[in-house]
């Protein structure tokens, strides 16, 4: 039996989709097709131990799993579930019925909990252009993608939670986030205030007219003299991020996995402080899995 399940794949800081087909035949063996890293390969072994501490038995028949588009490599743990999903659906021991319906990312425990992934925003988007009713997804990245209107977000803990569903055997609650009314009440609660600052008055102007041009700023001054101290307070008087800049920041923030959990929208300039010791990767980014640097995280913000 033939069947296909839906998943994503993290580019940069946008998503493509990716169809996971899984043919069920006579036979005994397993392959996993489509340039998958080691991560990838290694859920098999996940995947096993997840069904069998829930109660579920893992198929065995011989099983092909394509992962397509197939000249994108596909990296990290967060195939878990699509996949095991699918290794259900084309065994029978799940309905595949809703299986067009729905995108699904998560990394699988031992035990079938689901943990967190990294770039749930661009995936949720991506969920939305390309038609689809809802996204499954680990329950702390819920309200992150739950900032996307018109898509159905359902945050899940164990992979129990997902097969029952597919089942029709439980109801899966949607994450609900108002998107405008949290970025307008998030927006000028900050954790350090320029107004908290006391005397350093010539200081304070330089930076008010740093913040007001969009100039460059040296600070210059001996260890204890208040330079970090001030500049962690500087994104309190810069102008106020629009919606389109908070979810740009995000973006790059959630590809990165810089995002607290169960946090939604970035509502106030980043600000980055970077160790005079970086690396030039680290700085500017890229890496043997390219990850946004410190100059990409301080988008629509500023790094000291």
């Amino acid at each position: 039996m033939l069947i296909k399940v839906f998943g994503a794949a993290v580019q940069g800081i946008d998503a493509t989709l990716i169809t996971i087909e899984v043919n069920s035949s006579r036979g005994c063996m397993f392959y996993l097709v489509g340039l998958p890293d080691s991560a990838v390969k290694e859920s098999h072994q996940r995947i096993i131990s997840a069904l069998q501490v829930n109660g579920y038995k893992m198929p065995t028949s011989n099983l092909v799993v394509n992962m397509a588009p197939a000249d994108i490599r596909k990296e990290g743990s967060a195939y878990d579930l699509p996949l095991a999903i699918g290794l259900l659906g084309a065994s029978e021991t799940i309905s595949s019925e809703k299986f067009s319906r729905y995108l699904l990312m998560g990394e699988l425990s031992l035990d079938g909990s689901i943990q967190p992934i990294k770039g749930a925003l661009p995936i949720a988007i991506k969920a939305r252009e390309d038609g689809f009713e809802g996204l499954i997804i680990p329950q702390q990245n819920a309200r992150e993608a739950a900032v996307v209107n018109q898509l159905k977000v359902y945050g899940v803990s164990n992979i129990k939670e997902v097969i029952e569903f597919f089942n029709n055997e439980r109801e899966l609650v949607p994450t609900i986030v108002n998107t405008r009314e949290e970025f307008y009440a998030q927006q000028s609660n900050f954790e350090f205030d320029f107004a908290d600052v006391k005397g350093q008055e010539n200081v304070k102007r330089a930076l008010e007219v740093a913040a007001s041009g969009g100039h460059n700023l040296i600070m210059v001054g001996a260890p204890g003299s208040g330079k970090s101290m001030m500049a962690k307070r500087l994104p309190s008087i810069l102008p106020p991020l629009s919606l389109g800049e908070s979810l740009e920041t995000t973006k790059i923030h959630s590809v990165a996995g810089k995002l607290g959990r169960n946090s939604s929208l970035i509502t106030q300039r980043p600000f980055r402080a970077p160790h005079h010791t970086i690396s030039q990767v680290a700085m500017v980014g890229g890496g043997s899995f390219p990850q946004p640097g410190e100059i990409s995280l301080a988008t629509m913000g500023f790094y000291f």
